[in-house]
């Protein structure tokens, strides 16, 4: 699933290429593609025609598009292979097209979402007076957000009685990191992923922020992280950033800091790499 840097790339294409422009129509082409959109297809369509969008959105992975004449907001989901794309009229249709949105003006453009597995999709939500679908409302700010509190996340990891890579990945404690970047971030802060977050002094907790934002503006700056073509922007490009991934998928090579080997770990589901030497486990109280 795209990380944060993946979404603000998107998101950032799309405040170049769709916003302030109004809807002429919108086409479904698969009704799972809006099947948060409990009124269905046809009313998502019908609902969308004659309004204009506003500035895109975005907290941690969520992405939203405003409509600048109503209190909702188009939420954009993602999942595993979801793509916004700003294509010509006369691009051939995608394999795995599920939405099409034309717009009014002159501009020979349309927004298209592609989705090849369908775990993604696209609804329409009443927004909170932050100007959040109220769906994402119990979202935490992400780290790179102006807003973000960081004395108020360290009280708030202390509280959580959990392990850092458990807390990093909890949206509602902070939003917008994932598998990737976590990894990425522990190796960068030197800290083992199964390490008790009880532990961690302010210092440590203002440390492990600062590597969580220089790794995700590093990504931001080559356009996220593509490990296949199912990650791209709004114009079907791919990011770069893993090609300078120091943890994340090298496992059995040497750590780029001592040398060491790098190793995989089950966890959650998922895998977690980091280096034995840099990222020492947590010692195991009787």
């Amino acid at each position: 699933m795209p990380e944060l840097p993946e979404v603000e790339v998107v998101r950032r294409g799309l405040e170049r290429w769709v916003a302030h422009r109004t809807v002429a129509e919108a086409e479904v082409l698969h009704p799972r593609a809006v099947r948060r959109h409990v009124a269905g297809a046809d009313d998502f369509a019908h609902r969308l025609k004659g309004h204009r969008i506003g500035v895109p959105s975005r907290r941690g992975k969520y992405l939203w598009l405003p409509l600048e004449d109503t209190d909702q907001s188009i939420l954009a989901h993602l999942g595993m292979s979801g793509q916004l794309l700003v294509q010509p009229h006369t691009a051939p249709d995608e394999k795995h097209l599920r939405v099409r949105v034309r717009f009014t003006d002159a501009l020979d453009t349309e927004l298209r979402f592609v989705d090849q597995r369908t775990f993604g999709g696209l609804s329409l939500h009443d927004n909170t007076p932050d100007g959040l679908p109220d769906v994402i409302a119990h979202i935490a700010r992400d780290p790179l957000d102006e807003f973000f509190d960081d004395e108020a996340f360290h009280r708030a990891l202390r509280r959580k009685r959990s392990t850092i890579k458990r807390a990093l990945l909890d949206q509602s404690l902070i939003s917008g990191v994932g598998n990737i970047y976590a990894d990425e971030a522990l190796w960068r802060a030197r800290v083992h992923y199964e390490r008790p977050t009880a532990t961690f002094t302010r210092p440590r907790t203002l440390s492990l922020l600062g590597h969580v934002r220089d790794v995700m503006n590093s990504a931001l700056a080559v356009g996220g992280t593509s490990f296949d073509s199912l990650y791209v922007n709004v114009n079907g490009e791919s990011g770069y950033f893993d090609r300078s991934l120091d943890a994340y998928g090298r496992e059995g090579l040497p750590c780029r800091r001592c040398g060491t080997t790098i190793r995989r770990r089950p966890w959650m589901n998922r895998s977690s790499y980091y280096c034995p030497a840099c990222q020492r486990p947590p010692r195991i109280t009787p």
